[in-house]
């Protein structure tokens, strides 16, 4: 299986971005794990809407770790 990687190093810039792009989506993913497990956070939402609310939240953080994945058009 052959990998194609770009011979051109990305900017400082644009490291510093992905990685904090990819902090963020893993702190917003422990968010809704958090609001899903520990009781105490939301004690006046239901057990199902505090489940919901929790879903949500990571379908957000996956959404995020998409978009930091796709490539920019005016990316060579």
């Amino acid at each position: 299986m052959s990998l194609k990687f770009d011979s051109k190093q990305k900017s400082l810039k644009r490291r510093f971005l992905l990685i904090l792009g990819a902090v963020t989506a893993v702190c917003v993913l422990a968010l809704g794990l958090m609001v899903i497990f520990w009781k105490d956070m939301l004690p006046q939402l239901s057990s199902f809407q505090r489940t919901g609310f929790g879903v949500l939240i990571m379908v957000y953080a996956v959404l995020r770790f998409a978009r930091l994945l796709r490539k920019d058009p005016d990316e060579v």
